[in-house]
């Protein structure tokens, strides 16, 4: 397992040999059931499942434009995100051998990829690892909430659990890209949370869990800087 945090640890004892793993989340809605805080939450538990690694505390906000329509949302946007990973990168690499960003937002990829890649550019031994999950709903659905029951059963309130709109994301895309969340899914849900359920939650974590232990020991980054 990951040792201890690294914002509890005192200075003489941080092993820059070791693996900084930095968890990347978002403040954004995550339907009427799910707290704001639900890609940050999932980016620092896979985080610190990671063995032989130093755990930063999260960067909680993110690239959330998307979600902008729904109040609690806090988005820094593409640019200042990127300025932050890449600061955030050329910093941690004065001492730590290697860094990788645990990416707990879907819409935060397309921007940590190109810190990623400058980073690697400038010569830091940078990666990420994206939380993605085959075959899950997009936002907010059974498969966040099957997450969240398992990690954090006491912030997801299952009586406000509502069905969003549940057409293919692929479908979806254009209209997301044009107008954000809003106009498509008045609850913010894509995808169906009401049939969740923590042993689901369990599984999918381990899964998660198993893939980001086996990429960051493998550690044989693609051309993009993710690791997977």
């Amino acid at each position: 397992m990951a040792t201890d945090p690294l914002g509890a640890q005192y200075w003489p004892d941080v092993d820059g040999s070791r693996t900084l793993v930095v968890p990347v989340g978002s403040i954004e809605q995550h339907g009427p059931h799910l707290p704001l805080d639900t890609d940050t939450r999932i980016a620092d538990a896979v985080a610190r499942t990671i063995p032989d690694a130093v755990v930063a505390p999260a960067i909680a906000y993110g690239a959330s434009g998307e979600h902008e329509g729904f109040p609690g949302t806090v988005s820094i946007g593409a640019a200042a995100l990127e300025s932050v990973l890449v600061e955030y990168g050329r910093s941690a690499c004065r001492w730590a051998e290697r860094v990788v960003f645990v990416n707990g937002h879907g819409g935060n990829g397309p921007t940590v990829r190109s810190a990623v890649l400058l980073l690697r550019y400038e010569g830091r031994d940078v990666v990420w690892f994206p939380c993605a999950i085959p075959g899950a709903d997009a936002h907010a659905g059974r498969t966040e909430t099957s997450l969240l029951l398992h990690l954090s059963p006491e912030v997801v309130d299952m009586t406000k659990a509502q069905v969003g709109n549940v057409t293919d994301i692929a479908t979806l895309l254009p209209a997301l890209r044009d107008g954000g969340l809003a106009p498509i899914t008045a609850n913010g849900v894509l995808g169906d949370p009401t049939g969740a359920d923590s042993e689901e939650g369990r599984r999918v974590f381990e899964h998660l869990r198993a893939r980001a232990a086996d990429a960051v020991r493998r550690w044989t980054p693609s051309e993009h800087g993710v690791i997977a």
